[in-house]
């Protein structure tokens, strides 16, 4: 493979960068899009685009191009899916809302919105509910409001009147589970075994970083730096936008560096690093599916999942004394002043309570002295 500081298909005019595939690619459903100004992220995304035509490719799969009249919900989403507010979206945000978007298109996508009841959505929330899982749910009311916002922008409907703003769409209660290092390592080991090196590998990454997998897969060569300490990389989180630090052990450089010079591919500096077996850049199905595999051979019956990792690496933190500001910017997020967040990765509240004990009975014996 060339090495190549610019993604095919990728085109600048007068510094801002656009995504415009050949005219067979766009018969086939791959259109153009805005990606922002030139520059390492709208490169990233331009990657990004093409790596979508690598996966169909592999799948023997093209994307469907709905057409609906102007004044659809389903003409809505494809007008904003232009815009360049679309194109400055993080790949996981655009991915989380062609994921709902599935779901919400076979039920609204041919309906105008002002003729949406509050039923209608509500019905549709119920059986997202049953059949996926309140989480998913949760995902879709949510996206949903985001999306009248922008039909308001374009006259499809009037601001406020989202039939969705009569439910409450409070988030469900987060996961707990956790993974302990000696299990990681064993799922590591299991996945290089069974010929999943870009899975080990992955799997070894995510356990020290504590990154999102989603954020994992994005990973480039260019974000990986070496200090006189030692190796991390340095990213900026797809969710929230924040500069983080994923630091290396020294292990997982080795599983890295091994998988790396193994690959019959050189990677240029904006690169995935992360492939499944066929060479292709890990997307969000296939590293699912190959976690799955390998999780349910090495630990049968067990339904944990990668991204649990994450939370895993929270709890040890949490159990060593970290303070939440601290966590916090591990992690990229607002935990040290979110509650929510708190529950979701400190599941564990038995340390946090055996200290407020101490310190409760370091209090009796102060005030036992002041009287």
């Amino acid at each position: 493979m060339v090495k190549r500081n610019k993604p095919p298909y990728y085109v600048v005019k007068r510094g801002n960068s656009f995504f415009q595939p050949t005219p067979a690619l766009k018969a086939l459903g791959f259109q153009a899009r805005p990606l922002g100004r030139d520059g390492l992220e709208a490169r990233k995304r331009g990657w990004d685009a093409y790596h979508e035509i690598l996966s169909a490719k592999a799948k023997g799969l093209t994307p469907e191009q709905p057409r609906y009249p102007r004044g659809l919900v389903g003409a809505g989403f494809e007008e904003y899916r232009r815009t360049p507010a679309w194109a400055e979206k993080a790949p996981a945000t655009r991915a989380e809302w062609e994921y709902v978007w599935d779901k919400i298109e076979p039920v609204l996508g041919d309906v105008r919105p002002s003729t949406i009841t509050p039923n209608d959505i509500g019905k549709l929330r119920d059986i997202i509910r049953d059949k996926i899982s309140p989480h998913a749910a949760h995902r879709v009311i949510k996206i949903w409001r985001a999306l009248w916002k922008a039909m308001v922008i374009f006259g499809y409907c009037q601001i406020g009147m989202d039939p969705s703003l009569l439910l409450r769409n409070r988030a469900p209660k987060g996961r707990t589970e956790i993974w302990r290092e000696g299990e990681a390592v064993r799922l590591a080991k299991g996945a290089w075994r069974m010929g999943y090196h870009g899975l080990a590998a992955v799997i070894a990454v995510t356990w020290d970083t504590m990154f999102q997998p989603g954020d994992v897969r994005t990973l480039t060569p260019a974000q990986r730096i070496t200090d006189t300490v030692g190796q991390y990389f340095d990213q900026t989180r797809g969710k929230t936008g924040k500069q983080v630090i994923g630091t290396l052990t020294l292990r997982t450089i080795q599983v890295l560096d091994a998988y790396i010079a193994a690959l019959p591919v050189v990677l240029h500096d904006n690169a995935p690093i992360f492939r499944n077996r066929s060479g292709v850049p890990y997307s969000k199905d296939t590293l699912g599916d190959d976690f799955r595999k390998v999780r349910n051979a090495v630990f049968p019956g067990d339904k944990r999942r990668l991204m649990d990792m994450r939370r895993s690496g929270s709890v040890e933190a949490d159990s060593g004394g970290v303070s939440a500001e601290d966590l916090s910017a591990k992690m990229g997020n607002s935990i040290a002043q979110s509650a929510r967040l708190q529950k979701t990765y400190l599941p564990n509240r038995v340390t946090p309570a055996r200290q407020a004990d101490e310190a409760r009975k370091r209090g009796r014996r102060a005030l036992r002295k002041n009287n």
